[in-house]
Parts: structure tokens; sequence; C-alpha cells
């Protein structure tokens, strides 16, 4: 179960890193968000202040020190300026500012706390993913059976254990560790019984009460060759 829970655990931090990264990126925008309407309302009261002083429609250098004078957040000052509409045939001022002026004026600090905090969750994920792959690196996988080498344990989809009995055992770890998962009659008797002379009946009888096990517990299933040899396919 050590290997599963691994394979949990990883699933689990990778998705509190997404969401710190989420939180990050939410914070910064809702807080740019903000400036930026304090920073629109801002310029929009000075604006109408310093054209409501003059009597003429032409922007001078004393409208804009009129509107800088009005701006009551200090920062914008010198760099929130005044454009005219010159397409209509209406006289139209608007005043505005750039993106990093908004961004520089707006509290990034809750900001900067999170994405700390996402670069150390970050370092720490990737230190349990070299860490836990040394231990999932010894996991066979097949037809939704997996055996842990380390363990010399066979668990289901689940994550579940599957009870095996010691032939039933070397049996199932034979044919894991074949590449076809394929093994001759030969084969099989010579590893389970060496000192036996003729143990086919022994291995009809282990093969027989194996089946259920691994048709229960995966998508396996154990074919005959004419008891020449058996191979574990996919059903």
């Amino acid at each position: 179960m050590r290997i599963f829970a691994a394979v949990m655990k990883q699933k689990y931090l990778v998705i509190v890193l997404f969401g710190l990264i989420v939180a990050s990126g939410a914070t910064s925008i809702r807080s740019y968000r903000t400036t930026e309407r304090q920073v629109e309302n801002d310029m929009s009261q000075a604006l109408s202040s310093a054209l409501a002083k003059q009597q003429s429609n032409v922007i001078t250098q004393d409208t804009i020190r009129t509107f800088n004078s009005h701006l009551q957040i200090a920062e914008l000052r010198g760099k929130a300026t005044i454009a005219v509409d010159t397409k209509g045939q209406q006289f139209k001022a608007y005043a505005h500012c750039s993106e990093a002026t908004i961004f520089s004026l707006s509290d990034q600090r809750p900001t900067v706390v999170l994405w700390t905090l996402t670069l150390l969750w970050a370092a720490f994920c990737f230190y349990r993913h070299r860490k836990d792959a040394i231990q999932l690196a010894g996991m066979l996988q097949y037809g939704g059976l997996c055996y842990a080498e380390a363990e010399k344990t066979f668990y289901d989809a689940r994550g579940q254990r599957i009870k095996l009995t010691p032939m039933q055992q070397q049996l199932m770890e034979m044919f894991f560790r074949s590449g076809s998962h394929q093994l001759t009659k030969t084969e099989i008797c010579d590893a389970l019984w060496p000192k036996k002379p003729d143990a086919s009946e022994t291995l009809y009888t282990l093969i027989r009460r194996l089946k259920p096990v691994v048709e229960q517990h995966s998508d396996l299933k154990i074919e005959s060759d004419r008891g020449r040899a058996y191979e574990l396919t996919i059903k």
C-alpha cells in the first residue's frame, strides 16, 4: 500500500500546487482591478474639476497642472495624462494612465506572499516526486494489476492487496517478469517443482485455482495453449 499511498500523495500535492497558483493569480488580478477602479474614479473627478475651472475646450499646461492638483492619489501626479477626442464634433477629454502605473499602485503584497508559498510548495513537490519516483520505479503494471517488486506484492486497480498462496505468487511473478506474459509448461514446472518428474497435474490444479483470483481482481485472464503454454492476456 505504500506505493499507492505515494501515488495518491503526489496527486494531492499537485492539486494543492494548482490551487496556490490559481489563488496567487486571482489575488493579483483582484488587487489590480480594485486599484484600477480607484484610479479611474480619481482621474475622472480631477478632470471634471480641471475642465470646470477653464472657459475653453483647449487643453493647456494650466489644465494639466489643475488636473494634477486635484488628484487625490499622489502617485498619479505626473503619470496620468489627458487625451482629447478630435474625431467627434463635441469636445471630449479623457484621463488615463498606463497599466504599469496601475499595477505599481496596487497592493501586491498578499500576492507576493502567495507566490512565495507557491514556489516553496513547488520545490517540495519536486523533492517528493524525486523521492517517490525511486519507489514507483519498481512497479510493474499490466491489465489492471500492479506488482510492487520491492514489496513482492500484487495490488488491484483500487490499491487493494491481492492475497495469493506462495505458489500462486511465484507463478504470477513469472508471468509479470516475462516480456510476452507467456510461459511454457516446462518453464513453470522447472521453476516451481524442479525435483518433481511430472508436475502436470499439480500445474493444472494451480492454474485452475489461480484463474478466478486473477479475473476477479483485474482485466486479465489465463489462457492455455493446449496445455503446452500459458499466457496472461487482457480480456
